[in-house]
């Protein structure tokens, strides 16, 4: 378990960082790039339960909160010992998806981010899981990373889209992407 007795340590005044398994890194080093994406995105998460208190899938989002810090320990603990993701956490994304996509129709146009304030959270929450990808497939260029890490981030960027078509009225009122409507 984690024990802080002092906020502040002094260590990081010269732009290197601790990893978990005490190695010195620059802040800027790809590993902890991929971890603060995921840190973001958890940051995220706690925007979406403080201004849209009223989620129906509040449980799971708050589960999903729990597995960001368990990836984040993944990334913060390069190859070896550590806590390491699992493929029963991306499995559970998978069922939930399963389960909340039955109620949606076939997409037949491209969503843009909105509706409701929720599903405008959620499709911030998206891009921002994109984003922490991204990074983890920078860091797998040059280390090796545990596959269900990247695998979980996958599986939950397809969760936020359907949960954010969710919000919007089971999809029927997402907003539609009218493709070159501006063009005049």
């Amino acid at each position: 378990m984690v024990y802080l007795s002092r906020i502040y340590t002094k260590t990081g005044d010269k732009g290197e960082t601790g990893l978990g398994d005490g190695t010195r890194v620059p802040k800027d080093h790809p590993r902890v790039a991929a971890y603060g994406e995921v840190d973001e995105l958890n940051a995220v998460f706690g925007l979406l339960h403080t201004y849209c208190p009223d989620l129906p899938e509040k449980a799971i989002l708050r589960t999903i909160q729990n597995d960001l810090f368990d990836l984040g320990a993944d990334l913060c603990v390069p190859s070896g010992g550590g806590l390491r993701m699992v493929a029963t956490q991306y499995e559970r994304l998978e069922n939930e998806i399963d389960r909340l996509n039955e109620r949606l129709d076939p997409l037949r146009s491209f969503i843009l981010p909105g509706g409701t304030p929720a599903a405008a959270w959620l499709h911030l929450a998206r891009t921002v899981c994109r984003r922490a990808e991204r990074a983890i497939v920078t860091l797998m260029a040059v280390e090796p990373v545990n596959e269900h890490a990247m695998i979980y981030l996958n599986r939950l960027s397809d969760f936020l889209f359907v949960i954010g078509r969710i919000e919007n009225n089971n999809g029927k009122d997402d907003v539609l992407w009218i493709p070159g409507q501006s063009r005049g």
